[in-house]
């Protein structure tokens, strides 16, 4: 499999996660113009879209993925919210009986925490090779726990020491930070998450959503690295990232 990144960050989210049978896009956040040409334009490979949430760096690009004929996944909440109704929209929920199935791909979806009406995670099983994937991006905190992950894509927006130097110098709010505090994953909760869950196959850590003032790239690669042992690599729009049992 490969991941394709096709913005990650505030001005918008969208991943393809391609495999020989199938893609799947994670999050719509990007103009559709930009999701159409990472495609090549042939959405022919498509079989499904997954949303975790409403907000527009996220969701920007749903009501003209679906009229492309694309089925999208999305929770009743996140609907809602975005006032969207298509006879290629369906949806989830976490727990008991929501696991779903879109191409060869077996999708949990999962509850997060973000300050958005019903946000999920996708707990993503790829049938012809057994592997899975975690995506979870604007939470602050997940309260599942994962087995036999094979790779994870989960949000680290700040460290909250340079958050804390931004405030002092005036550069962000008090407000921002109440904000962050209670709708994004810091590193210092990555870590946390990290270190609660089986890491035993897990081959690649990408880094989702860095924050463009508050973050350290390189500092957040490096301490992750140093607590997993794993290769942890950051998310940058164009950048592909193989997932096929990577290194190997």
């Amino acid at each position: 499999m490969n991941l394709k990144v096709i913005g990650s960050g505030s001005k918008g989210n969208s991943y393809l996660l391609e495999s020989p049978t199938g893609t799947l896009i994670l999050d719509a956040g990007m103009k559709y113009e930009d999701i159409q040409k990472s495609l090549s334009f042939d959405f022919s490979k498509v079989c499904g879209c997954l949303v975790s949430h409403e907000h527009g760096d996220h969701s920007k690009s749903v009501k003209d993925i679906l009229k492309a004929g694309i089925d999208v996944f999305m929770s009743d909440g996140t609907a809602k919210v975005l006032d969207v109704k298509h006879h290629r929209l369906f949806t989830v929920h976490d727990g008991a009986g929501g696991q779903f199935t879109v191409g060869d791909f077996t999708v949990l979806p999962f509850k997060t925490e973000h300050d958005a009406s019903e946000p999920l995670g996708y707990l993503i099983y790829y049938k012809p090779t057994g592997e899975k994937i975690l995506f979870a991006t604007d939470t602050y905190y997940i309260r599942n726990r994962f087995n036999g992950l094979d790779y994870i894509l989960c949000e680290c927006n700040y460290c909250k020491d340079t958050l804390d130097a931004n405030i002092e110098a005036g550069h962000i709010s008090r407000e921002m930070k109440n904000r962050l505090l209670e709708s994004h994953f810091s590193l210092e909760h990555v870590k946390e998450f990290l270190s609660a869950n089986d890491l035993s196959r897990v081959k690649v850590i990408v880094l989702l959503h860095l924050s463009s003032a508050n973050s350290d790239a390189k500092r957040m690669v490096r301490e992750i690295e140093e607590l997993t042992g794993k290769i942890v690599i950051v998310a940058e729009a164009g950048r592909n990232i193989p997932l096929d049992l990577y290194p190997f």
